[in-house]
């Protein structure tokens, strides 16, 4: 069996004794990814289509929060957050993601379990074929995308995370022991999206998380006293950043005259948080290369990647797509000293965007820091220091449960 807890969008740097004594000690006990990374955009959609496929966006296809799909009437930006985004996507690109999920991969050892408490899109995104089972409030599912009864009745934040590793732990892990069980907690995103990094709020967020990977590691050694059978994981999808300002980028698109209106299709801007992704409609392609000197002047663009720049980041260079700008950010430390600040993109679909709060997306240095710490399944007390990211957690469960990882871009850490 291999488990795995997300901490949705916990810092590496913000594990310590005093706030998560737990994953404090793991850092010590378990193997711990000293030079771990996220993938680009740093978006919570586009990392659990990461985690689950062991492949960057380039491949598995999901690019965002936000994704520009052209449905026949012309580009248009689609929230990756609804319900039934996916299906939509499977509408416009023949398949929801591109590559197998690791509930796919485990499926001849028997159904995985996924229990979520973060958007729709990011938990059905664990397995949009069907392959096993997923728990979420907006709806849950089985093999074959069969509804289940049981709707995971939760509410995002610190109760709801209690009460959904409450039931991981007991039913998950005590009565159904699939071959892959997975807990994606929404704090301390949650909070940080609504409160100050290192503010008392945030750190009592983390200090949540922190208690109920306590509770997994708790009900895991009494099912593996030795240790052995049992691969267990925690992880962050992302780091997150304070905002620094907003920036329109539609409108600054509009007013250097590359897009017609804030609605045209001529020019679509995807909002990825700190980042965004531009589209280009066939029609304008000439415009490009003006395109892109005007964006490496403006204030507000950190990173401008196009062509081979694209591919590097893991995005696919082709298509539409035809540059990503991660926003500008700074290292300077936020009222309660945490460091990292970034410019954030305004977003038709709304979210959390108070200047002061935290936010993520892009490329920052603070953004690109989640964390990796396995314990049990030949993992032991040492670090390693190789350079490693989301893609290469499922080639590590896979090859923990003994199965092939054909076509995974990662690589295992055993």
């Amino acid at each position: 069996m291999a488990v795995l807890v997300v901490c949705d969008s916990l810092r590496a740097d913000l594990i310590d004794a005093k706030v998560s004594p737990t994953l404090a000690r793991l850092r010590e006990e378990g193997t711990w990814i000293s030079d771990f990374r996220g993938v680009f955009p740093s978006t919570t959609r586009t990392s659990a289509a990461s985690i689950a496929t062991g492949c960057r966006p380039w491949a598995h296809g999901l690019l965002g929060n936000t994704m520009v799909l052209d449905e026949g009437e012309g580009l248009a930006c689609h929230s990756a957050g609804k319900p039934d985004f996916l299906d939509r996507l499977r509408r416009a690109t023949g398949r929801a993601l591109q590559r197998p999920t690791l509930h796919e991969r485990v499926a001849p050892l028997g159904p995985a379990v996924a229990m979520s408490n973060v958007s729709p899109g990011a938990a059905y995104v664990l397995d949009p074929e069907g392959a096993g089972y997923v728990h979420h409030r907006s709806g849950s599912f089985g093999p074959g995308r069969t509804p289940l009864a049981d709707r995971l009745a939760i509410d995002v934040g610190a109760p709801g995370d209690r009460e959904m590793t409450r039931r991981f732990c007991d039913e998950t892990l005590g009565e159904r022991h699939p071959p892959f069980a997975l807990l994606w907690l929404s704090e301390p995103d949650h909070t940080g999206h609504h409160a100050a990094l290192g503010s008392p709020e945030h750190l009592a967020a983390i200090g949540e998380a922190d208690r109920n990977v306590a509770r997994v590691l708790d009900r895991i050694a009494r099912l593996d006293p030795g240790g052995e059978r049992i691969l267990f994981a925690a992880c962050s999808d992302h780091g997150m950043q304070t905002i620094r300002s907003r920036v329109d980028v539609d409108a600054a698109l509009v007013e250097a005259g590359f897009k017609a209106s804030p609605d045209s299709r001529d020019v679509v801007v995807a909002p990825q948080g700190t980042a965004v992704l531009l589209h280009l409609a066939p029609s304008r392609r000439q415009r490009l290369p003006e395109l892109v000197r005007w964006l490496e002047a403006q204030a507000f663009a950190g990173r401008v990647l196009t062509g081979d720049a694209l591919r590097e980041a893991g995005l696919p260079a082709h298509d539409t797509l035809v540059a990503a700008v991660s926003l500008a950010s700074d290292d300077e430390p936020n009222a309660h000293g945490v460091r990292g600040r970034s410019d954030v993109a305004e977003n038709a679909f709304g979210g959390e965007y108070a200047i002061g709060h935290g936010q993520h997306g892009g490329l920052g240095a603070h953004e690109q820091r989640p964390f990796l710490v396995l314990r049990g399944g030949g993992f032991g007390a040492r670090a390693v220091a190789r350079p490693a990211s989301l893609i290469d957690i499922a080639p590590t469960i896979l090859h923990h449960l003994g199965l092939p990882a054909g076509g995974v871009e990662g690589t295992s850490l055993a």
